[in-house]
């Protein structure tokens, strides 16, 4: 088992930038991915960008490229999503995934672990 907690969610406004970490514990590898999906209001959720653990390789939806960054400390088994320019249409909750594997799969029922969301609204 591998238990997943996200934090850094919150209230920003539109333009503003927020950063989410997700920390992995548990039964971790160097093999498999970690990523987040979002789910906005009345929508189902959606692939918003992932990273490969061992080679750190990352894959990033369209609509967040050149505003989105995602890293990842090895050492402390944790991922950071960096917002910047935040939009309205950012506002979802944020869920930070995993499975084992080392290629990213942009499907939500791949992914074997969830945690538990962290909402981040974005004003205008």
């Amino acid at each position: 088992q591998v238990q997943l907690v996200e934090s850094g969610g919150g209230l920003v406004q539109a333009g503003g930038s927020l950063r989410l970490s997700c920390v992995a514990s548990g039964r971790t590898s160097s093999n498999y991915v970690m990523g987040w999906f979002r789910q906005a209001p009345g929508k189902g959720r959606e692939f918003v960008l992932a990273i490969t653990w061992r080679s750190g390789g990352t894959d990033y939806a369209d609509f967040v490229k050149g505003r989105f960054t995602l890293s990842r400390d090895i050492a402390k088994n944790t991922v950071y999503l960096e917002m910047n320019s935040l939009k309205p249409e950012d506002t979802a909750v944020y869920y930070c995934a995993a499975y084992y594997g080392t290629g990213v799969v942009r499907n939500e029922n791949h992914c074997d672990y969830w945690g538990q969301g962290t909402r981040v609204t974005v004003s205008s």
